[in-house]
């Protein structure tokens, strides 16, 4: 089996360096000078790591197979890959981690037992990671994948439990809560721009 451990970012300087989405917990060892790794698409790669940096939490990356800015901006999006077996992607110490391929086909319920729909992915954002959920009638949500509203993951049990704020999912648009200052309404006495005194 294959998982991505990164997603080619923009590139950086004048000599194919670019910078990395990383998803991965050991950066360093995953793109040592000198490995091989495979992509996605299949035909961008293999790359083979030439050099490594770390700045600022950001890590860098030049390929040989990219020696040049142009080169590099070609592969921005291009996910790298790593092969593990199942028996170590499923061996993970941190009870709080999961890979993608063990959320996707989750059966999504609420805290009070109804059946919410189906995680059929997992999206990196740049706050944190979203689960996409099909909700019954098709509609797609993503919903924050932070423990507040994901109290609950339990893989063995083929569910995620979620605790979802008021018009979070299609199904319960109904329930959103505006507040009224995203009406735009004055607060408490408060005028709003162009008000006379």
């Amino acid at each position: 089996m294959q998982l991505t451990v990164a997603r080619i970012g923009r590139a950086h300087g004048l000599r194919g360096e670019v910078a990395l989405d990383v998803r991965t917990d050991d950066p360093a060892a995953r793109f040592a000078a000198g490995t091989v790794l495979p992509t996605e698409p299949a035909e961008r790669g293999p790359l083979t790591v030439v050099r490594t940096r770390e700045q600022q939490g950001r890590w860098y990356v030049t390929f040989a197979e990219a020696p040049d800015r142009t080169a590099a901006e070609a592969l921005r999006g291009v996910e790298l890959l790593v092969d593990v077996d199942d028996a170590d992607a499923g061996a993970d110490d941190d009870e709080d981690a999961w890979y993608p391929h063990e959320l996707a086909g989750l059966r999504a319920e609420h805290v009070d037992g109804r059946v919410l729909g189906e995680v059929v992915g997992l999206e990196h954002l740049p706050a944190q990671d979203a689960l996409v959920l099909r909700e019954p009638d098709g509609a797609r949500t993503l919903v924050p994948f932070v423990r507040a509203i994901v109290p609950v993951v339990d893989v063995p049990g083929g569910r995620v439990v979620l605790d979802p704020p008021g018009g979070l999912l299609a199904s319960d648009a109904a329930n959103l809560v505006v507040s009224d200052e995203t009406r735009g309404e004055p607060v408490d006495g408060a005028t709003t721009a162009g008000d006379d005194d």
